[in-house]
């Protein structure tokens, strides 16, 4: 469907597990050929689309990258398994690794695509990252003539001294309600600076969780896609920057488009 919208080449990519006999291997890419093609003949989906196939051998997320890198692609698109006993490792060995150790732009689906996107949800920490993951879902084209939200989750940082010093509720409600106004002005001028191409209607700052906030948003605005950058931290910093995320990744039911930060 992105495709034919922005009439895009689309190059079908499956991965044999090199990890067994090279016989087997042979087998196992002259079948999957065979099988794929099948599949594109009998797809109108695919009809007048400029469509490639290709089968390699490799580690699956090797494989993905090398191909993406080989064919100069602008988005990669996989699908989640989420219905599937072994989501969490096959996430965890391949979305997850092609995303925390690639250049591009990745498109984990997760629902059956009924239409083009209507609802875009951008989950914004106010960092160059997801200024980055703003700018490409631009130049992708998945921000156009969508209706776009943004949501950025806050902890009010002198709320917790205030409880302790015993301050009345109402000046603990006004002070997070003043926080929460302050930075929804931050995030309408930190979405101008990203290059959104018009105002954005709905800009959340919210208190609490993270991925909580993220959640609630995507619920409340029926997003149909969540752009969200990653950090591409390592060791701890990794964790830590990076566990909203991956939070989004595994947990979020609608489609993903995940972004890492620019690369050299």
């Amino acid at each position: 469907m992105l495709a034919r919208q922005f009439s895009a080449g689309l190059t079908l990519l499956h991965v044999v597990d090199d990890d067994q006999p090279a016989a087997q291997v042979e087998h196992e890419k002259t079948v999957s050929e065979a099988t794929m093609r099948e599949q594109i003949r009998t797809l109108p989906e695919l009809r007048d689309v400029d469509c490639q196939i290709l089968v390699v051998a490799a580690a699956p997320f090797d494989g993905i990258l090398q191909t993406a890198e080989s064919t100069a692609a602008d988005l990669i698109v996989m699908g989640s398994h989420r219905k599937q006993l072994l989501r969490d490792v096959f996430i965890g060995t391949t979305i997850e690794r092609v995303i925390r150790t690639g250049p591009r732009p990745v498109l984990m689906v997760n629902q059956e695509p009924a239409h083009p996107y209507r609802r875009v949800l951008a989950a914004v920490d106010l960092s160059e990252a997801s200024a980055h993951a703003i700018r490409i879902g631009n130049e992708l084209g998945l921000l156009d003539g969508v209706d776009l939200a943004a949501v950025h989750a806050f902890v009010p940082l002198a709320k917790g001294t205030m409880y302790v010093g015993g301050a009345p509720r109402a000046d603990l409600e006004k002070y997070v309600s003043d926080e929460r106004s302050k930075l929804r002005t931050e995030l309408r001028s930190f979405l101008a600076a990203a290059g959104t191409q018009r105002g954005v209607p709905s800009c959340r700052a919210e208190e609490g969780d993270p991925y909580e906030v993220i959640e609630a948003a995507a619920r409340e605005t029926e997003a149909e896609l969540v752009v969200i950058g990653t950090h591409g931290r390592t060791g701890v910093a990794k964790a830590l920057l990076g566990s909203v995320a991956e939070q989004v990744l595994y947990r979020l039911g609608i489609d993903i488009l995940a972004v890492p930060p620019p690369r050299g």
